[in-house]
């Protein structure tokens, strides 16, 4: 649709980009941003100016905005876009304004951003990414072309990782493993080894809470309320991983555990698997989708959160008690 689209000159003034995150909704964005402007003859070639420009965020016509931090996209982030929509295009061909997280626009700045689709400049062209198209305003979704980008198959991340950037096996199988088919999330983690100490960390916190008090608990239930309460997407990435681990420790209880995704953490589970029944386990599961549910509809994280933390299964810390991560694989 898109390339026909611009061999035709057919390019509508909205497009809504959906897909889980990190699986290229940004990537496409950028590469239809310079096809729009490019110069050269194959659309976009790359290597011309305006697409170089682009790629490296600097022209002047390609505006992006998005949830660094924080819970929203406010009204005067869209004013000052409705306000460069209403100029010409200063060193190109369109302007084209990319809003990544769609999702978390405010009541006003949905409403803002939904009358400018309704009257649209011309040479502008809207980029509105979305991992949760649910909570978009159904008027903004009717105005837009709709594109969805689906995961990408496990084969193909993996072949890309070791062919493409010389990854190890080892680390590619897992790398492919957590990225549930969103090459994006992989490239960045192989990029910043950060990202994967910090799941390690958070998931020794999580395998802890087997065995800890209500008192602790809590104090960890108020200490990520504060997380989801500052940043949308970083709680939204704690609960995916809480759901991937309760998912796990359902795979090897039903004798499924070359399906795992934490592959590095097989010991933990194993040990956690071992201890809980599967009533346990689904129930935990079930409970975590009511979590995700309850904070999407703008819900008091930390009395979300304290209410999980008071119906997960425990156990006592004694004979039979679950090991933090760092102490089973020693």
């Amino acid at each position: 649709m898109l390339d026909y689209g611009l061999k035709t000159d057919a390019i509508a003034h909205a497009y809504l980009l959906v897909g889980p995150r990190h699986v290229g909704k940004g990537t496409l964005a950028i590469n239809l941003a310079q096809a729009l402007n490019c110069d050269g003859p194959e659309l976009p070639c790359g290597e011309c100016h305006a697409c170089q420009r682009i790629r490296e965020g600097k022209h002047a016509d390609v505006i992006s905005i998005g949830l660094d931090s924080g819970t929203e996209i406010g009204i005067d982030d869209i004013r000052g876009l409705q306000h460069s929509a209403n100029l010409p295009p200063y060193e190109g061909k369109c302007k084209v304004f990319i809003i990544d997280g769609a999702e978390y626009l405010s009541t006003e700045a949905a409403n803002a951003l939904l009358k400018i689709l309704e009257e649209p400049p011309p040479r502008v062209v809207w980029l509105l990414l979305a991992a949760e198209e649910e909570r978009l305003l159904p008027t903004i979704i009717s105005r837009c072309q709709r594109l969805e980008l689906k995961p990408v198959s496990s084969e193909r991340v993996q072949e890309v990782l070791v062919n493409s950037y010389n990854v190890d096996d080892d680390k590619a199988k897992l790398l492919t493993r957590l990225c549930h088919g969103r090459p994006g999330w992989a490239l960045s983690a192989l990029a910043d080894s950060d990202m994967l100490e910090q799941r390690s960390q958070r998931i020794d916190r999580l395998a802890s809470l087997l065995t800890v008090g209500i008192e602790q608990r809590f104090a960890y239930a108020q200490e990520l309320a504060g997380q989801f309460s500052q940043d949308r997407k970083a709680g939204s990435e704690i609960a995916e991983l809480w759901v991937d681990w309760w998912r796990d420790l359902m795979l090897i209880k039903g004798g499924c555990q070359g399906a795992i995704t934490n592959v590095d953490f097989d010991k933990v589970l194993k040990e956690q698997a071992r201890v809980l029944s599967m009533s346990q386990i689904k129930e935990s599961l079930a409970n975590l989708g009511l979590l995700q549910e309850a904070i999407s509809k703008n819900v008091n994280p930390r009395l979300a959160l304290e209410w999980l933390m008071l119906n997960l299964p425990r156990r006592e810390n004694r004979k039979h008690a679950i090991p933090r991560f760092r102490q089973a694989v020693c």
